[in-house]
């Protein structure tokens, strides 16, 4: 498991799984949950990477698509976002994305990215950094403020086309005429069945190529300049904090871990523990939107 864990890093391969690691990657540790003693070892840091979930954009209302809202309809929202179910359904996929993306149109920052928008902004002051490497889509956290993001599964507000690969920052609501009041979730719902010359399109150079959304589908890999800063991040960092995710997710599942096998301080917030908390040297449980602000607080030994 542990070579298929460090060949899925190196890949970059997004895939999900339900299993837990074990073995020599890190001895499994008792953590803490200890916020002044969390606070102390903060206010040393010189270097923070901040490893982001769906747990964080749930706050804003936006849905995890796990437990109740893992199906779209009758499909599960992973096997939805696949390059294998866009090639053979692209209306069907990009009425799911759709609706995704207006929904997050409709959403505002949480208290969680407001937090890491700040202490960025503070921290920066000092001379010291904060990355937030995200799983998320949503750009949500950029809204907040947040500068130093790397966006490892992509963005719902950009497009790619499958013909010239030009990416593009699109924001438009709807995306295309024929997606107007589409994707709406429900079981009973049937497909629009949209003819695919009438969905998103290329408009760069008259190429009029097939857009699809710029994420990260499962059994895709990560864009290989994102994965090499992500890299050079987990290397370096002298503190991480894992916020809002499951941790079920590979790569980004294995960030923590890796970074706390250096002997680097990793601290989780989540509502509940995960499968890689006992690798975490902190665990703070409950609303991240409760717990992470008074961590990152303004520390009384922090100088401007």
């Amino acid at each position: 498991m542990l070579l298929r864990n460090r060949a899925v890093v190196a890949l970059g391969l997004r895939i999900c799984s339900s299993h837990v690691t074990k073995g020599p990657l890190a001895d499994a540790v008792k953590h803490s949950s200890d916020m002044s003693e969390f606070r102390e070892v903060f206010s040393k840091a010189k270097h923070i990477a901040i490893i982001t979930g769906a747990g964080v954009s749930a706050e804003s209302g936006v849905p995890t698509f796990r437990g109740k809202n893992e199906k779209w309809r009758k499909w599960l929202s992973q096997d939805l976002a696949t390059p294998e179910a866009f090639s053979r359904d692209p209306s069907r996929v990009w009425e799911f994305y759709h609706y995704r993306r207006e929904l997050v149109m409709n959403k505002k920052p949480s208290a969680v990215h407001l937090a890491l928008a700040e202490c960025e902004v503070r921290l920066t002051k000092q001379g010291r950094s904060v990355v937030i490497i995200t799983q998320c889509i949503d750009d949500l956290h950029r809204q907040a403020g947040s500068k130093h993001v790397l966006n490892i599964h992509g963005s719902l507000m950009e497009t790619r086309c499958m013909s010239c690969g030009h990416v593009s920052v699109n924001k438009r609501s709807p995306i295309c005429a024929p997606l107007k009041n589409k994707g709406d979730p429900g079981p009973d719902v049937p497909d629009a069945q949209i003819p695919v010359d009438k969905l998103p399109r290329c408009e760069e150079r008259e190429c009029n190529g097939l857009l699809r959304p710029n994420v990260v589908f499962f059994g895709e890999t990560l864009d290989s300049h994102i994965l090499t800063k992500v890299e050079k991040e987990i290397e370096t960092c002298d503190l991480c904090l894992v916020v809002g995710t499951s941790s079920i997710v590979y790569p980004a599942a294995m960030f923590g871990p890796r970074i706390a096998s250096r002997g680097v301080p990793v601290a989780e917030f989540n509502i509940n523990t995960t499968p890689k908390s006992e690798y975490f040297m902190y665990h703070f449980q409950g609303p991240c939107g409760t717990t992470l602000p008074q961590a990152l607080a303004q520390h009384e030994s922090e100088v401007f």
